[in-house]
């Protein structure tokens, strides 16, 4: 019984493990095509809801800030054209430099949440890409370092240390 189990623990070390040089670059292809997909070729579904989320909430804000910095920017318009309301209940008590600033405060906030996009966007593509290159990383036990505690026979106290093993 003893010699099947090592024969088996053998023979599993011995199988050769065929590693696709083009799956990371598939994976981050895939990524790249739709956010999420590099992902899913990955089996790591997990992931997507995060990538969808942080690209949801990007676009989002994008959305919200590039709206509001119109608004500004046509009341202020308005105000040029002398077209205004006075009695205009958000606006009607903003003097110009305060609907100036609002604007650049919208535009810095827009300009900020498309980079965020846009580095959340590369993000997921890098992350399929070393997710499929970690996936090929051997991690058998011919390769192995791991804590080692020894008696020693003299005094009967314990060594401790790390315990390096490399098999051929």
């Amino acid at each position: 019984m003893n010699a099947q189990k090592e024969l088996s623990m053998h023979t599993a070390d011995t199988v050769k493990v065929v590693i696709d040089p083009n799956r990371p670059a598939r994976a981050a292809f895939y990524s790249a095509l739709l956010p999420g997909l590099g992902q899913a070729y990955n089996k790591k579904y997990w992931k997507i809801p995060l990538v969808y989320a942080g690209l949801g909430a990007g676009i989002y804000y994008y959305t919200f800030n590039q709206n509001k910095y119109h608004e500004y920017r046509d009341e202020y318009k308005r105000r040029l054209d002398g077209t205004s309301n006075p009695n205009h209940p958000i606006y009607g008590t903003l003097d110009n430099d305060r609907l100036i600033r609002a604007q650049k405060f919208h535009q810095r906030n827009r300009d900020l949440s498309a980079l965020i996009t846009a580095g959340i966007y590369i993000l997921n593509i890098v992350d399929a890409n070393i997710d499929a290159h970690l996936m090929q990383f051997n991690v058998n036990d011919n390769l192995s370092i791991k804590p080692d505690m020894n008696q020693n026979q003299i005094d009967y106290r314990f060594n401790y240390g790390m315990t390096l093993t490399y098999s051929f």
